[in-house]
């Protein structure tokens, strides 16, 4: 019997099966493809997830793989620089294989203990008050106190839940990829003005980043070709650029739904099996791995019996809001996307308003994600939020969260995490940046708490890691 089986070997999945390891839960991966996917789309990881594999250990092997931009233009494609001074050590948008992330992420999970079993698709489930009963294709059945479904937006595990998945179906559809093209950049930079819903932008290496409506090209259930791209430019353009040998071809539309709840008895929604919107602004990957930081810890800490009371549910409380306003502000992109006089009117308007640091730096926190403020209750600003990567003496803040365990920095050099040190860390350091005495981090990074009275420290440290150990 498995602690987790995780549906999906995607990001979300494979991020989520490193933290359960971290605290030593068995964890089988199942996934239904039987070879890793071979197209090479770019995806973008935003400041928060940097953050987020920087408290791992992973950002380095990471970055390495990537490809560094400035983080700016994010918000409809809006060409404005981001402000200064944005509050992290990783301000920064990192361009990345798909493949390529979703393979760093199984590797360090399998390294960590984790298993996973390709060509094992999910067909069934039962659970009850001890587990979960997972059925696979061949008629298989596997045990498991706990099933999280991360296997995307036709999930299986949600469909099989029965959770609602409200929201609206796809309007438009616009075909993407990455490939070369057979004229020269000066004969593009005449020819195309780049609009919504259309442009042509090299992204190196020879390549560049096609968008082209999808109106009337083939079935949307089959995968695109070049030759529906070649047909498209023509149509849009007037030449198809003789583009060629492509890297990556897909097709998406503007379809955004939110599963009702993440949880259902011993089985969890993760990533884009809880919701799905448009790729603007590149959050879908973000939220998933963004998903799998705050459920990870949780759901360990509830196999391991130390979880104080509803900890798992906060994970919905959590994390269901920020989906949510995700949402909401991608369907707000969409519009500024439209060819329409109205909104090309409202995107002029918001073009001048981003001139404004306030509105510049706002918008931008929102799609990095650096601007989520978790509910903890009444309290000074940074209570619920992350805390950046601060310098400390040994280093810096993020390398004291490799093990994914809490945190208490100290500046007072008196408090002390006493009988929880078994799953919460202390750094007595006075000489840290920060404007407040001590603070509690979760193993998510974000603050739990803040003060520097220790009977209050201690009903924290209940709130969030349990009992004290005997």
């Amino acid at each position: 019997m498995y602690d987790v089986i995780i549906a999906g070997c995607g990001p979300t999945g494979a991020m989520l099966a490193a933290e359960l390891r971290l605290h030593e839960v068995r964890v089988l991966i199942l996934e239904k493809e039987t070879e890793p996917a071979s197209y090479a789309r770019i995806v973008g990881l935003h400041i928060r997830s940097l953050e987020l594999m920087a408290m791992r250990g992973l950002l380095e092997r990471i970055r390495e793989r990537g490809r560094q931009r400035p983080a700016g233009a994010y918000f409809a494609a809006i060409d404005k620089p981001a402000p200064e001074g944005l509050d992290s050590a990783h301000a920064y948008l990192l361009g990345i294989p798909q493949p390529v992330i979703v393979d760093l992420l199984e590797k360090h999970a399998i390294a960590l203990g984790a298993q996973v079993r390709r060509g094992a698709a999910v067909t069934g489930l039962d659970q009850d008050d001890d587990g979960v009963t997972v059925e696979l294709a061949g008629g298989e059945r596997l045990r498991s106190r706990y099933l999280v479904g991360c296997d995307g937006a036709r999930s299986t595990v949600r469909k099989l839940l029965g959770v609602g998945f409200p929201g609206e179906p796809s309007r438009n559809d616009t075909l993407m990829g990455e490939m070369e093209v057979g004229v020269p950049p000066a004969e593009i930079a005449a020819t195309v003005t780049p609009r919504p819903g259309f442009w042509l932008r090299p992204v190196g290496a020879g390549l560049y980043s096609v968008v082209v409506p999808a109106a009337g090209v083939s079935d949307r259930t089959e995968p695109p070709t070049l030759d529906d791209f070649r047909q498209q430019l023509r149509a849009t353009a007037g030449t198809d650029f003789g583009v060629h040998s492509p890297r990556w071809l897909s097709r998406f539309g503007d379809a955004t739904r939110l599963a009702e709840r993440y949880r259902a008895g011993r089985v969890l929604l993760a990533g884009d099996a809880a919701h799905i919107h448009p790729p603007i602004g590149g959050q879908g990957l973000n939220l998933g791995v963004q998903d799998a930081f705050n459920l990870g810890w949780k759901l360990a800490a509830e196999i391991r019996g130390w979880a104080p009371a509803e900890l798992l549910d906060t994970y919905q409380a959590e994390r269901h809001p920020v989906a949510a306003a995700v949402l909401d502000h991608t369907r707000a992109q969409t519009e500024l996307l439209s060819p329409g006089p109205g909104p090309q009117a409202v995107r002029r308007l918001l073009t001048e308003l981003m001139d404004f640091d306030e509105v510049n730096r706002y918008l931008l926190e929102k799609i990095s994600a650096i601007g989520i403020r978790y509910d903890f209750g009444a309290g000074p600003d940074l209570l619920g939020r992350r805390l950046p990567d601060l310098a400390v003496k040994p280093g810096r803040i993020y390398d004291l969260l490799h093990r994914g365990r809490g945190l208490l920095l100290d500046r007072t050099e008196r408090l002390r995490p006493g009988a929880w040190s078994d799953r919460v860390d202390h750094l007595a350091d006075p000489t840290a940046a920060l404007d407040a005495p001590c603070v509690l981090l979760r193993p998510d990074g974000h603050v739990a708490w803040i003060g520097d009275d220790q009977p209050d420290l201690d009903r924290h440290l209940a709130r969030w890691f349990g009992k004290p150990a005997s």
